[in-house]
């Protein structure tokens, strides 16, 4: 019998370095969500955008939002994910929050900073990958930038879902939907990538192109606009697709030490 996981990937503008107007801008938005799906997925740093000003974010907000992306799981039956800047410990962080509706959550931060916009300066860079059990599937959550280097996306874990969120610009759009495809293929595994649409609020373009990709390549879903896009995933895809296709086991071997 095959398992299936039914998402939703969010394509939104985000409300520059307002917590609170963008968690009442996406509770308004996923409660427009009818049909019935198991994990719903917001873009990178969904409560303020991509900002290199975090001091102007009060420290509490991150604790806030956190508690909203609980509450929201739980009355969705829905597992929720997204990232945003988050202080603890006398630094920020870009963390990723995998919420489920049980109450539980696990949470990455971003390996990658993006140092084209001194997010390196602002933002202390995480060290660990996490993998995700969730309804029958092994998720790897990544951000942004990480999509451009694959040796920390490498399947070593046999995950079955990748999934980037992002804020990703305009000007580089084509290695997005290049890189998403092509993380998919090397891993044989699904590719997710939400990405936002809209002005930031220090002029950057964003054209969304979120999209899903299989273990083969095929995109299953695409758009450039402000949508809410809907797909499902098939544990016999990436099964069958491995057992046909033995890439996985040919891989180099070797030990990431970060």
């Amino acid at each position: 019998m095959d398992t299936i996981l039914n998402i939703a990937l969010v394509q939104s503008p985000l409300i520059w370095e307002d917590p609170e107007r963008n968690r009442h801008f996406f509770s308004e938005r996923i409660d427009t969500i009818q049909k019935e799906v198991d994990l719903i997925v917001l873009p990178e740093m969904f409560h303020t955008g991509f900002t290199m000003d975090p001091q102007h974010i009060e420290h509490i907000e991150g604790a806030k939002t956190l508690d909203w992306m609980l509450d929201i799981s739980q009355t969705k039956k829905a597992a929720l994910v997204g990232s945003i800047p988050f202080y603890e410990h006398g630094h920020h962080t870009n963390r990723l929050f995998f919420v489920k509706p049980n109450g539980n959550y696990s949470w990455y931060d971003k390996r990658h900073t993006f140092t084209l916009a001194g997010e390196d300066k602002v933002y202390q860079a995480g060290k660990e990958k996490l993998i995700v059990n969730y309804k029958g599937f092994k998720i790897c959550p990544l951000i942004c930038y990480d999509l451009r280097f694959p040796v920390w996306a490498r399947n070593s874990g046999d995950y079955e879902v990748l999934l980037y969120v992002a804020n990703w610009p305009r000007p580089r759009i084509t290695a997005w939907d290049t890189l998403l495809k092509a993380r998919a293929i090397e891993n044989m595994s699904y590719c997710i990538g939400v990405n936002r649409v809209g002005t930031d609020g220090v002029g950057h373009e964003y054209p969304g192109h979120s999209s899903v990709y299989d273990a083969l390549g095929e995109q299953l879903v695409f758009s450039k606009e402000e949508t809410i896009l809907y797909t499902s995933l098939s544990q016999e895809h990436i099964r069958s697709s491995r057992s046909k296709l033995k890439f996985l086991e040919d891989r180099d071997n070797f030990n990431l030490i970060v």
